[in-house]
């Protein structure tokens, strides 16, 4: 089984490395990271990047995908190249998956029109404007179709989804040796739960407040 995880400037690192470290362990799986052209890819940060193993063209049938979110989702809207793969490639995968603002590249590219989907939590609305339906959940399974929300949600993603495929008990063996067990110091980590300024000074100087159109 190929699982490929796609790679554009200014991606969120964990939304690409937390399926990487979850998912990533399906017995005899086969990980790459692709992008438009093979070579290091930069994240939102600027100062890390991760190295696209192979170009679009090299991996025309994997068996997963999996779409990152991030600031430099919003001018990959436009790019063909990664839509049409994106097309094509969920033509033949098994699973088809985003974290965070990934999903809004899946639906950009019309894979989640009459799906139910979600995203990260400023992005969730726009999803309606290629004909999905947004659901606040952390991880949605819709068919073939598997989107997280906000970025540390691709951990969640990626343990569901190992677990739909090799067992239960293959994920909780991945979960406790990642010892992934969240006791976050503060109980802000969803906009019904952080301080109301916060959330409206997140709102106000997000991307996503002001005109965006595909």
């Amino acid at each position: 089984m190929q699982i490929a995880i796609v790679l554009f400037d200014r991606f969120t690192a964990l939304d690409a490395v937390g399926p990487y470290e979850t998912l990533g362990r399906l017995p005899g799986a086969e990980t790459v990271f692709v992008a438009e052209g093979a070579g290091p890819v930069r994240t939102d940060k600027g100062d890390l990047a991760l190295m696209a193993d192979r170009a679009f063209a090299e991996v025309p049938h994997p068996d997963i995908v999996v779409v990152p979110g991030g600031p430099g989702q919003t001018p990959q809207m436009e790019n063909g190249t990664l839509l049409d793969w994106l097309r094509a490639v969920d033509a033949t995968s098994t699973w088809t998956t985003s974290v965070c603002t990934g999903s809004l590249l899946l639906a950009a590219a019309g894979l989640l029109r009459g799906r139910r989907a979600t995203s990260h939590w400023l992005a969730l609305d726009f999803l309606k404007r290629f004909g999905a339906e947004p659901a606040e959940e952390r991880v949605v399974t819709d068919g073939k179709y598997v989107t997280a929300a906000g970025v540390s949600a691709g951990i969640d993603m990626g343990l569901t989804l190992l677990g739909r495929i090799a067992g239960d008990e293959h994920a909780q063996a991945v979960q406790l040796l990642t010892e992934y067990d969240p006791r976050p110091p503060y109980d802000a980590g969803s906009p019904h739960t952080a301080p109301a300024h916060l959330v409206e000074r997140f709102r106000s100087r997000s991307r996503f407040s002001r005109t965006w159109s595909r």
